[in-house]
């Protein structure tokens, strides 16, 4: 950094800068992605009800899910989302909040979309392995099989605005 510019990494979060995220960092940040997931659920319940509300207003009745449904959309939602913002920019909206970045095992790249999709696919399906993050490295279950690592990272760019191999 040149002298005289501006850090876009908070004065308080500079010593962080790099280091590998633990657990409750992590789960705040998965519980805003939650969220973000439920307001598109429920935005797109409330859209196909108005389209269907607008084509027939006289026979017009609110549909709901069937359970089997609503736990499919729920996953498919989640994956896409979580695939698309690691491979994009290796962080989730609650990623970005946080200030946490998925990267590589070396902390130098972004995921690419194959361990991205897996990683996304893990958390779906098996988000207690979130918990999971113990020794020096804070690495959870969908880190240790995908070898990815959850970074501390504020600054806009990914790392070194490098993408995934």
């Amino acid at each position: 950094m040149t002298e005289g510019s501006v850090s876009p990494v908070p004065k308080e979060a500079r010593p962080y800068q790099g280091e590998r995220a633990g657990v409750v960092t992590r789960m705040v940040a998965s519980i805003i992605d939650a969220l973000v997931v439920a307001v598109v659920l429920v935005a797109a319940v409330v859209g196909v009800n108005g389209v269907s509300y607008m084509l027939d207003p006289r026979g017009f009745e609110f549909t709901s899910a069937k359970p089997l449904t609503s736990l499919t959309a729920i996953l498919l939602v989640t994956i896409g989302y979580l695939t698309i913002a690691w491979v994009t920019t290796g962080r989730s909206y609650g990623g970005h909040v946080m200030g946490l970045r998925v990267v590589d095992r070396n902390d130098r790249r972004l995921l690419g979309p194959a361990r991205a999709l897996l990683r996304a696919v893990l958390c779906a399906f098996f988000p207690i392995g979130i918990l999971w993050c113990m020794g020096p490295a804070h690495r959870s279950v969908q880190d240790l099989a995908t070898g990815s690592s959850v970074v501390y990272d504020w600054s806009p760019r990914g790392p070194r605005g490098q993408r995934g191999r």
